[in-house]
């Protein structure tokens, strides 16, 4: 069972009776549909729509003090942290930063954890992720043994973003980070902050720029950060890459010219192509729909 630790995440606590209708009226997903049984996935966004932090939700018994746990990106779990306490005013809610005293680990072949590892969830972005576990920080050691390399360079095949790696925080919205795919974004449930926004890009298919996944011709991704650009025009940014592959954000319609044209696909200099995963539901350039809903 190779696990690694995730030394780059953080976790918040949030308690108390109005735990659920905070976090409801505040972030993406649909905090209803998330129980100790299944954990899920959301964004807090600025009233622009555009991400300040994502971040996975998990939903503690109420035997073990109810609640919920928030797996965040370590580097912005003290903004998050003042963010929430901004928008607590009278509600009667906890916050907590369980940071110090808390791992996350996961798995790095999308495999299931020891059920006594703390508190097991299935990453709800996606099955082939595999499992992931909140645990004291001490015992950490003992079962999270591989590197986290390992679980990036699985999470690059199966084509998931991280923020800070293939999106920037306070720059994306929710579509070009592919909430909208990978179960981050309720488009049924009430109002939360930036919904109008990113309802409005939902029914006018209007998000032109996507983290999608390439495939490098010579099989070695590109660093992250290279531009990529097709005919000496800009198409985006190299992501995260691993084994010959890469998430990249990208303008595709850009790439829907660049094909036209005949012109190669190049991220550092070094030709690409795009590889449609089986999860993305909107079409990819070249594909029929592509240009009605981008």
């Amino acid at each position: 069972m190779p696990a690694t630790h995730l030394i780059d995440r953080g976790v918040i606590r949030v308690a108390g009776e109005d735990a659920r209708p905070f976090l409801q009226n505040l972030v993406t997903n649909d905090l209803d549909a998330v129980t100790p049984e299944k954990a899920g996935y959301g964004a807090l966004l600025t009233p622009q729509g555009k991400i300040i932090c994502d971040f996975l939700v998990v939903a503690v018994p109420d035997a073990e003090g109810g609640g919920f746990l928030l797996d965040t990106p370590l580097l912005h779990t003290a903004d998050l942290m003042k963010r929430l306490k901004l928008y607590k005013l009278r509600a009667k809610v906890t916050l907590d930063d369980l940071t110090e005293a808390t791992a996350v680990i996961a798995t790095t072949d999308g495999g299931a954890l020891p059920a006594d590892a703390g508190l097991v969830y299935a990453d709800p972005r996606l099955l082939g992720l595999g499992q992931r576990a909140l645990i004291d920080r001490s015992s950490a050691a003992e079962i999270a043994t591989a590197p986290a390399e390992d679980w990036h360079a699985r999470r690059v095949a199966l084509g998931i973003p991280e923020g800070g790696r293939d999106f920037a925080y306070g720059d994306a919205f929710p579509h070009e980070a592919l909430l909208d795919q990978t179960g981050g974004v309720s488009f049924k449930k009430g109002c939360y902050i930036g919904q109008e926004v990113v309802s409005r890009m939902q029914h006018r298919g209007t998000a032109r720029t996507r983290v999608v996944p390439v495939v490098f011709d010579g099989g070695i991704a590109a660093e992250t950060g290279a531009e990529a650009v097709a005919g000496g025009k800009p198409l985006g940014k190299i992501g995260s890459g691993a084994n010959g592959r890469a998430l990249a954000l990208l303008r595709l319609d850009r790439v829907a010219d660049a094909q036209a044209a005949g012109e190669p696909l190049l991220g550092g200099g070094m030709a690409f192509t795009l590889a449609k995963p089986d999860f993305i539901r909107f079409p990819f350039p070249g594909e029929a729909g592509f240009g009605a809903a981008a």
